[in-house]
């Protein structure tokens, strides 16, 4: 019998307590906002210490591609491996190495030391780290909470990855311009709070596996092969993979519409903060759409509401209305990024959620980096009106197709589960003062 399937204790009229009262989901809730707030906050100091005091662009971009190779090369044996090892271990096991790389760090700029070497081999440490981390944590939510609670908790974390998104950048460069060390022992701190709240927890954060492991290329290729069988899954996953590149190409053309309009940069972070904001009402909803809408419903109506946002975004240049339309398409990024997260880690077995998600997850990035790069030729070729235009009309077309395929009919009806959650307003699960700090 899986954890998920235990039964857990109750309250006097037979429900289950809320999340503020289940101390192992609050403690790792708030550990992993700490982790997860640390991890931005680097990856914003990382680009601006090496130019800052190298001034050479080269050796930026070759600290920022350490800091995103992880996520091509070794989410798929990564997945393999959380499926392999106790979750929590593992967790631990990061958070550790973590907090020294980054210490390390704080420590050599300190001295006065500035060393891209270094630098780049500690953003591919901790990108690595991460990876398994993320891979870990997600797993063990349905481990941790019972099955009807899975909605507000993955909704919680959810908003708590926006939170990091949001605070983590400013508060990275705010930090750097205080003290270049600064970002870094902050870092490194998160770490180690993150490591002391894994160490308080006392649940298993997966089931019992008999089975001993076979080879990596054979797990790997199995939870590919599961993935690929969930017809719904997979057009679902088709779905938001080629919105993906979409999205990059447009986050490019604001860049170009801010410069367009003579205005200054600082002008992006008002549309940054709008949109980071609707991603926060969308992570804090997100259960509350799935109790009333199908996962079908979700994905076609999201799709065709990005198709709308998108093209309206080509006959505006305010950027407050820019931001607004922003805001709106985060919005319902986050209401998908709850509703899958909860949809794949209530159908995936327990012994395959990491190599599951590492593979939707490497889907991901690989369709990122294919609209980063295409998303320039195309501005270059249609300027920003048109290229705006077209990728509206590709999102209308996904959203016809979303429509119509059959294999989202295969999950047409609110989860059961799903509906017998309590009618409470979702919201961010009380858990004790931390640094805010999210699916996918």
């Amino acid at each position: 019998m899986s954890v998920v399937d235990q039964v857990p204790p109750t309250d006097s009229d037979g429900s289950p307590p809320p999340l503020r009262r289940n101390r192992d989901f609050r403690l790792l809730w708030s550990g992993a906002a700490a982790s997860f707030l640390s991890s931005r906050v680097s990856a914003a100091a990382y680009p601006l210490i090496v130019l800052w005091h190298t001034n050479s662009p080269l050796a930026t971009s070759l600290v920022s591609f350490a800091a995103l190779l992880p996520l091509l090369l070794i989410q798929l044996p990564a997945g393999a491996l959380v499926d392999r090892w106790d979750r929590r271990r593992l967790m631990i096991v990061c958070e550790a190495g973590r907090f020294a790389a980054l210490a390390t760090v704080a420590v050599v700029l300190v001295g006065g030391t500035v060393s891209v070497p270094l630098l780049a081999a500690v953003a591919f440490v901790e990108s690595s780290l991460n990876v398994f981390y993320r891979l870990a944590e997600r797993g063990a939510v349905r481990n941790v909470v019972p099955a009807a609670q899975l909605p507000v908790a993955l909704a919680g974390n959810e908003a708590r990855g926006r939170a990091a998104g949001l605070v983590g950048q400013p508060g990275g460069i705010l930090l750097h311009s205080l003290v270049r060390w600064a970002p870094f022992l902050f870092a490194a701190v998160g770490y180690l709070v993150s490591l002391g709240s894994l160490l308080l927890i006392r649940k298993d954060f997966q089931a019992q596996r008999a089975a001993r492991p076979g080879r990596l290329r054979a797990e790997v290729a199995e939870g590919m092969r599961w993935l690929w069988k969930q017809r719904f899954l997979r057009v679902a996953l088709g779905i938001v993979a080629g919105s993906n590149v979409l999205f990059q190409v447009l986050s490019l053309a604001l860049i170009l519409m801010i410069k367009e309009e003579g205005r200054s940069p600082a002008t992006l972070s008002v549309v940054v903060v709008l949109s980071g904001i609707g991603g926060m009402l969308g992570a804090l909803t997100g259960g509350w759409w799935l109790r009333r809408l199908s996962q079908r419903t979700i994905l076609v109506g999201g799709a065709t509401a990005w198709a709308a946002l998108m093209t309206s975004m080509a006959l505006v240049r305010d950027p407050f209305a820019l931001g607004a339309l922003f805001a709106g398409t985060s919005l319902v990024g986050a209401v998908f990024n709850v509703a899958s997260g909860v949809y794949q880690v209530r159908v995936t077995p327990d012994g395959m959620q990491g190599r599951v998600a590492a593979t939707a997850n490497l889907i991901g990035s690989g369709t990122n980096a294919l609209g980063s790069l295409g998303g320039g030729l195309v501005l270059a070729a249609w300027g920003t009106t048109r290229s705006v235009l077209l990728v509206g009309g590709v999102m209308a077309v996904l959203a016809a197709l979303a429509a119509l395929s059959p294999a989202l009919r295969t999950e047409d009806a609110p989860d059961e589960a799903t509906r017998a959650d309590d009618d409470r307003p979702p919201t961010t699960p009380e858990v004790p003062e931390r640094p805010e700090g999210a699916a996918s």
